[in-house]
């Protein structure tokens, strides 16, 4: 398979070491040109400065799209149109309706299309979706999210919602296995552009409840998240990739393996494009996460709760 890689700057860089060590990047595609020239040295393969000779100098299956949120919808439109298997960083588009548009043209062109919800692939939240699925510890009534760090200094057109928050959106309705149905969120800016502190309360069927907090301004970095279920909590680190149970019995730290979720994650965009895997980010999931996260802004602006049909 034929993979090239769209935007090397920010986080798509670590996507571009992982396709060439799997020996499927073909080519890179920068606006900076001499960034793409950087990498197409690096990993030993053409370099292009715009999608149009991209297009034009390269035959490939799949294409990376690590760009600014704000371009996502055209390249990937592009990509799509010419039939090509297309992964798209998170959030898939800024518009919920350019994302149902994407939706469809892969529908139509029969490829592939996902986004980078990199959780699924971590190894700490797929156990606690097993725990969930199997009910080992009861019903999971509630969640928590805390994501705190300095802004990334590459984000420059979204704000925490659509750059950090979405990561916890995504994680909390697969884990729900269902979409809220009402969203309550309160933001503000300090030192950003954008809001760069949120926190978002999701309202599930039967009280079920996510409580989503993300901040750009406390200088260390965290990544937890705590499943309350009848029977146990369940705490866990993204980073970590640590997860401990605590119930009426003590504590419990289960043994598992570390893994790299990105590697992960293109392994499935790679086996689901050669038709061995199903796709575990659906296009349908990475829109009703981008309509999640305008409901937030808007509920934010507002101040009033907002009530979703998806």
């Amino acid at each position: 398979m034929r993979i090239v890689q769209i935007g090397v700057g920010g986080f798509g860089k670590n996507h571009a070491r992982i396709l060439s060590q799997l020996g499927v990047l073909s080519a890179v595609c920068d606006a900076d040109p001499a960034r793409a020239a950087d990498f197409g040295a690096r990993y030993g393969v053409k370099h292009y400065s715009s999608l149009e000779s991209l297009l034009a100098g390269e035959s490939f299956d799949g294409a990376f799209v690590c760009t600014p949120t704000s371009t996502h919808f055209g390249i990937a439109k592009t990509l799509l149109e010419s039939s090509v298997n297309v992964f798209v960083e998170k959030p898939m588009t800024y518009l919920s309706r350019e994302g149902e548009e994407l939706l469809e043209i892969s529908r139509r062109k029969k490829v592939v299309l996902t986004s980078g919800y990199i959780e699924r692939f971590n190894p700490a939240v797929s156990l606690v979706k097993e725990y969930v699925r199997t009910k080992k510890y009861g019903e999971l009534i509630m969640l928590e999210f805390h994501r705190e760090n300095r802004m990334p200094l590459h984000i420059k057109d979204v704000g925490i919602i659509y750059d950090t928050s979405v990561h916890d959106i995504d994680t909390a309705m697969w884990l729900f296995d269902d979409a809220p149905e009402v969203v309550f969120a309160r933001s503000g800016k300090l030192r950003h552009d954008h809001e760069d502190f949120a926190t978002i309360m999701l309202g599930f069927r039967d009280n079920r409840i996510a409580i989503i907090s993300s901040n750009w301004i406390t200088p260390i970095k965290v990544r937890r998240f705590n499943a309350v279920c009848t029977d146990a909590i369940i705490s866990s680190d993204f980073i970590t990739q640590e997860v401990k149970i605590e119930t009426d019995g003590g504590a419990e730290i289960p043994r598992k393996e570390v893994e790299e979720p990105l590697l992960l994650e293109i392994k499935n965009f790679i086996s689901a494009s050669e038709g061995r895997e199903e796709i575990r980010v659906r296009p349908e999931h990475a829109v009703n996460t981008t309509r999640i996260a305008e409901a937030a802004l808007l509920s934010s602006q507002k101040g009033t709760p907002i009530y979703l049909e998806l």
